[in-house]
């Protein structure tokens, strides 16, 4: 049986990894680590990586960007591959997580959604197939409590559509302060925050006389901790270090 640490156990995202992994009789939650350190049911909770000595196969984390920094050298001294599934990271951080790949597996996404990393493919394909001659606009909806804007996912859209345009694209973040037509090297993105929203992104592909959208609702916050759980089953098969994402699960 797998053994997860679970960083962030206390969150909202946490409590629904735990209560995966206590339904999974392949996966158990030997340990987790919140700042709060709140009593959980089944594993002991401890307030830093440094504190926790519990056995473990790897590292899921839901936490804060703030607490990588002490993750990534935690999973570094026990050689502890890492799933990290928190948002909203500085480039110096993403520089750091690149660094730490060297020594240890490390599994990425901005959304562990099977659907979503199906999302980014096809959004790939449109913006291949209309280059120029449609404008990009991105919108995400998310529940009134999360800190980032725009989302993790939304920038991943972007940049599948970027990759795949004949010319390298603005991010537009922000239109209430811009008084002049659209460019159309753009690509557009808004986040809107409020209620208990779980995550909706839109793309729209608007040309001349007609649009094509294609957007992902997610129902619940269970699809992204499933698709962690599975990433951290994923990462028991690996020996490499590097950097992984949804890409690599969905091809083996």
């Amino acid at each position: 049986m797998q053994k997860i640490i679970l960083s962030g156990c206390c969150g909202h995202m946490g409590r629904v990894v735990a209560d995966i992994c206590a339904g999974d009789p392949e996966v158990e939650v030997s340990a987790g680590i919140d700042l709060l350190a709140q009593p959980m049911e089944g594993f002991p909770v401890f307030s830093s990586p440094a504190a926790c000595a519990a056995p473990g196969d790897v590292l899921i984390d839901f936490s804060h960007p703030a607490a990588l920094e002490g993750l990534l050298e935690f999973c570094a001294q026990r050689k502890l591959p890492a799933v990290l599934a928190t948002t909203g990271y500085s480039e110096e951080q993403l520089a750091k997580i690149e660094a730490a790949s060297g020594a240890v597996p490390i599994f990425r996404s901005a959304n562990m959604s099977i659907g979503i990393n199906v999302l980014l493919e096809l959004v790939r394909q449109a913006a291949a197939l209309l280059g120029d001659g449609f404008d990009v606009e991105i919108t995400e909806r998310h529940h009134r409590r999360k800190l980032d804007a725009p989302s993790g996912t939304a920038l991943m859209l972007a940049d599948a559509a970027a990759s795949a345009l004949p010319y390298e694209p603005e991010y537009v973040y922000d239109r209430y302060s811009v008084r002049k037509p659209r460019d159309s090297r753009e690509i557009g993105i808004s986040s809107l925050r409020g209620g208990t929203i779980v995550g909706d992104h839109s793309v729209v592909f608007a040309g001349r006389d007609e649009v094509i959208e294609f957007s992902h609702h997610a129902a619940s916050r269970e699809v992204f901790a499933a698709g962690a759980v599975r990433a951290a089953k994923f990462l028991a098969g690996v020996d490499t270090p590097g950097m992984y994402d949804m890409s690599d699960l969905i091809a083996r």
